[in-house]
């Protein structure tokens, strides 16, 4: 079967053909259809976690099980499923039996700790693989099963509710989706905040109340302030340091600070504006399967439309690239339905 992996050098990917997997107790074989480029996959790929030579890149995977191994009952032959990082936990710690599954030290991450979804056939335990409702699109379900899923959490870590502020730093493949998740389902005033004007003008048009340059305004924070009163929550989806540091400043006493992308630095933090106007930092590490079933059923009913497009397995290495270099709008979109 055709799959990408980190190459031999640990610092790319390539196309190659790989061995067919199959399903022990309690998995089940996947026909991938869709799977999304995520930036995490950049990272993997580039060794920034650690080495991982030979390993099946992807988290964004959706495909229909084909076939199932012993001990299996919650998936049946013909299911579409997602493949996602969070790909399993213990199931028996205490982060995995109070709904914070997603920090089981013990936790199996696809694409990076064991093999992913970018191939044509992928292994999945059946009990972690959430699926698909009808009516969703699988392209647009492969977006959902990270990028979604991760904001979709990292907005109801901000504390989001009707008629606050919430900006969103990044409008890029999570942050368009972001922007979406806070005013469509949680219907509140969002700030988008990017480098890029293409990027700021696709967040407009999903609902976006103020778009703000960041290279183009001397003072983010103090522009977000002004116009807003500070926001109530803000979500960090660049991997920037300036950004974090611009989110600290534009929330309003009480704030929360939700971080998402992963930049290698540290931000600057005052300890006496963090303690005098109680504002609160916090890591959202995509979400649990609950929450990938719930940001999966917004996507179904039509509220939040992921930004995709699909294009050939083997452009995959171009795509990286593209990532690199920060040229991608929305997502962009394996497609192994064709091969």
């Amino acid at each position: 079967m055709k799959a990408v992996v980190v190459n031999e050098s640990g610092n790319g990917v390539e196309v190659v053909e790989h061995d067919l997997p199959k399903p022990g107790h309690g998995e089940a074989l996947v026909k991938v259809e869709y799977c999304g480029v995520c930036h995490t996959d950049l990272h993997v790929a580039h060794g920034d976690f650690g080495a991982v030579p030979g390993r099946i890149l992807g988290h964004e995977g959706v495909g229909i099980v084909e076939e199932i191994g012993q001990g299996v009952d919650s998936l049946k032959v013909g299911d579409r499923v997602s493949i996602a990082w969070f790909f399993e936990g213990c199931g028996h710690c205490e982060y995995c039996t109070t709904g914070r599954e997603t920090l089981c030290r013990s936790v199996k991450n696809a694409g990076y700790t064991v093999d992913g979804g970018m191939s044509e056939y992928a292994i999945v335990t059946a009990d972690y693989a959430v699926k698909v409702p009808d009516g969703l699109d699988p392209a647009q379900a492969s977006s959902i099963t990270c990028a979604g899923v991760t904001t979709y959490k990292a907005i109801k870590e901000a504390g989001a509710a009707p008629g606050q502020w919430i900006v969103v730093f990044g409008a890029g493949g999570l942050g368009n989706l972001a922007v979406q998740y806070a005013k469509k389902v949680f219907n509140a005033h969002v700030v988008a905040v990017d480098i890029n004007n293409d990027k700021l003008n696709l967040a407009k048009e999903l609902g976006a109340d103020i778009a703000i340059n960041g290279k183009e305004v001397e003072d983010v924070a103090a522009m977000i302030q002004e116009k807003t009163g500070g926001c109530h929550g803000a979500v960090v989806t660049a991997v920037s340091k300036v950004a974090f540091n611009q989110a600290i400043d534009s929330v309003r006493a009480g704030g929360t600070v939700v971080a998402v992308g992963l930049p290698s630095e540290y931000m600057e933090l005052s300890i006496v504006k963090t303690v005098l106007d109680g504002i609160r930092v916090v890591g959202s590490l995509v979400g649990t399967r609950k929450d990938l079933e719930e940001a999966f059923a917004f996507g179904a009913e039509g509220l939040v439309v992921p930004v995709v497009e699909t294009v050939p397995v083997d452009s995959a290495p171009q795509v990286f690239e593209e990532m690199e270099k920060g040229l991608i709008q929305g997502r962009k979109v394996l497609d192994f339905s064709k091969i």
